[in-house]
């Protein structure tokens, strides 16, 4: 397990899509994550996707590598994050069902 663990850390850390700024997705506020993942999409010039998907891509993989690790506020934070990334890219957020 420590090996998936450093892993998906190696990912978060060096990726190709997007060099992230330190603790970004430990911040507490959903739209504070997204503005921080909306500027390094934009500014990276590694990414290979438009900012947006690499941006959204980061969040999910971030969300689904923690797993059961999350507390349940922190992925709920993590979750609105999505929303709001959405809306810093002039999407419509997520209809709810």
């Amino acid at each position: 397990m420590a090996n998936a663990r450093k892993w998906s850390q190696d990912v978060t850390e060096h990726s190709d899509a997007l060099d992230l700024r330190r603790g970004v997705f430990r911040q507490g506020s959903a739209k504070k994550i997204a503005q921080s993942l909306k500027r390094s999409a934009e500014d990276s010039d590694r990414r290979k996707a438009s900012p947006f998907r690499s941006a959204m891509s980061m969040l999910t993989f971030y969300i689904n590598r923690a797993g059961d690790q999350l507390s349940d506020s922190r992925r709920a934070t993590l979750e609105k994050a999505k929303d709001e990334l959405r809306k810093a890219f002039g999407r419509k957020p997520k209809a709810k069902h």
